[in-house]
C-alpha cells in the first residue's frame, strides 16, 4: 500500500516532536526572530555538542527549522509554512 504524502509528512513530523529536548529547542528558537546558531543552544542546554547537533538535525530533516551558514556556524529558525502545512494536514484527521 503506498503512503498518502500527508501522512508521511505526518509521522516524519511526529517523529521529530517525540523528544522533549526537540520540542524545548523549537520553543526557544521561537522566540528569537533572528535566528539561533548551535552555540547558543549549548548555552541554553546542558547537553553535549554532538547531541545538539543531532537533535538539530532532526528537525532540519523533518523540514520544521530552516537552516543557513554563517561563517563555521549555523542559525536556524523555524519554517512557518511547515507547522502551517501541519495544522492543516491535522485537520483533515
Amino acid at each position: 500500500m503506498k503512503k498518502n504524502v500527508d501522512i508521511v509528512k505526518v509521522e516524519k513530523i511526529s517523529r521529530a516532536l517525540g523528544d522533549p529536548y526537540r520540542v524545548k529547542m523549537l520553543e526557544v528558537i521561537r522566540h528569537q526572530t533572528s535566528g539561533v546558531t548551535c552555540q547558543a543552544m549549548l548555552d541554553t542546554f546542558d547537553l553535549a555538542q554532538s547531541t545538539i547537533s543531532h537533535h538539530l538535525k532532526q528537525l532540519v530533516d523533518a523540514e520544521l527549522l530552516l537552516y543557513e551558514k554563517d561563517g563555521r556556524c549555523s542559525r536556524y529558525c523555524i519554517n512557518k509554512k511547515t507547522f502551517s502545512d501541519f495544522v492543516n494536514i491535522l485537520k483533515k484527521f
